[in-house]
């Protein structure tokens, strides 16, 4: 989500908790000035940091959604 600063001032509240399932980017002048996140975001962000490379790359992975795999659609028989 974006939003301005002005914005966020406004309504800090409701966008606080918004921050909690989705990272706020706050504008000034229409440029991407800072972001908004959980701690729990914050603190993996960190863990990923301090981490080995193999180390990172396993918690990315216990970190990543889990897409549905598509189905594709049925070809018919000309």
């Amino acid at each position: 989500m974006r939003v301005s600063s002005a914005e966020f001032i406004r309504n800090f509240g409701s966008y606080s908790d918004s921050a909690l399932s989705e990272p706020i980017v706050i504008t000034k002048n229409g440029r991407d000035r800072l972001v908004l996140i959980s701690i729990d975001e914050y603190k993996h962000l960190i863990d990923l940091l301090d981490a080995s490379p193999a180390e990172a790359s396993r918690v990315r992975a216990e970190k990543a959604p889990v897409k549905p795999a598509r189905k594709r659609p049925l070809r018919r028989k000309a």
